[in-house]
């Protein structure tokens, strides 16, 4: 019997025993980029749902931009914990921008701005619909400057717009 895929829409629902606070493995997949948000082994780290991600998200402006670190930052800060996962966060923000376009192809507006959410470093995430180019249209859209550095796109200037007053949702 064949399995029935799970929709984008479907993939944002929350998972029980989440959000979770877990001590920091040097083996863990996302060690790297939370020991640069000062995470040392042992130290908590906090494992947070779509909800959490998809709340922030929403909050970004138009005109403002923000990271998934700076999301991160702000989930760590709210769970008390050291650092936050940013793989699993950075899954949630291409899970939910991949969600708004089936939703649109649908006649639903999800009301979340994803490509106001830029990886590390202000760069375009090429896993959202449309990859690079598609980001790089809706961006472009809003008025932000996107320059290329070698394959890569990346919003010059991203800082100087960077939101990350997030309030508890």
């Amino acid at each position: 019997m064949a399995s029935k895929r799970k929709t984008w829409q479907e993939k944002l629902a929350d998972k029980p025993g989440y959000p979770k606070v877990i001590a920091l493995q040097a083996g863990f997949p996302c060690y790297n980029a939370v020991h640069k948000m000062g995470a040392e082994v042992g130290d908590p780290v906090v494992l947070v749902n779509p909800s959490d991600v998809v709340a922030l998200m929403r909050q970004v402006p138009h005109g403002c931009l923000t990271t998934i670190i700076e999301i991160c930052r702000w989930l760590a800060r709210k769970y008390q914990a050291k650092g936050c996962c940013t793989l699993t966060a950075g899954i949630f923000v291409m899970t939910a921008a991949n969600a708004v376009e089936e939703a649109r192809q649908t006649g639903r507006d999800l009301d979340i701005p994803y490509w106001r959410t830029l990886k590390a470093d202000g760069y375009l995430n090429e896993k959202f619909p449309g990859g690079f180019e598609g980001h790089k249209a809706l961006l472009e859209a809003e008025g932000f400057a996107v320059a290329q550095k070698g394959k890569r796109y990346y919003v010059a200037g991203y800082r100087d717009v960077l939101f990350g007053d997030f309030k508890d949702a």
